[in-house]
C-alpha cells in the first residue's frame, strides 16, 4: 500500500512549534549553543522520524539533523514546515476521497 493511500498521522501543530523553539533555544546561550546543537541534533532527527514516519519522516529527519548540526541554520522551523506538508497531503487525500464518494452517488 502506498503512503498516500494509508491513513496519515498529523501531529499537533503546537508540538511542532515547540520542538522548533527547542532547536532555536541554542541562540539564547551563544557560547553553549553549538555544543547544545551537537546533543540536540540526533535527538531532534529521531523525534522527527518517529513523529512523521514514512518517506517524509526519513528524508525530513536527515534534513532536520543537518539543520540542527550546521551552525546558524537553527532558525529554519523544520517541524512546522513538515506539519504543513503533511496537512496539505491529508487535505488532498480528503478531497480526492470526497470526489470519489460523489461519483458513486
Amino acid at each position: 500500500m502506498k503512503e498516500n493511500e494509508k491513513e496519515l498521522f498529523l501531529p499537533n501543530i503546537a508540538l511542532c512549534v515547540l520542538l522548533d523553539l527547542v532547536g532555536m533555544a541554542s541562540y539564547i546561550f551563544p557560547a553553549l549553543g553549538e555544543f547544545a546543537d551537537v546533543v540536540w541534533a540526533p535527538i531532534s532527527g529521531y523525534i522527527f522520524f518517529k513523529l512523521f514516519g514514512g518517506r517524509l519522516g526519513m528524508i525530513g529527519s536527515v534534513l532536520n539533523f543537518l539543520e540542527e548540526i550546521i551552525p546558524f541554520t537553527d532558525i529554519i522551523p523544520s517541524f512546522t514546515i513538515a506539519w504543513f506538508i503533511r496537512k496539505k497531503a491529508i487535505d488532498k487525500m480528503i478531497l480526492k476521497n470526497d470526489k470519489a464518494l460523489q461519483k458513486m452517488q
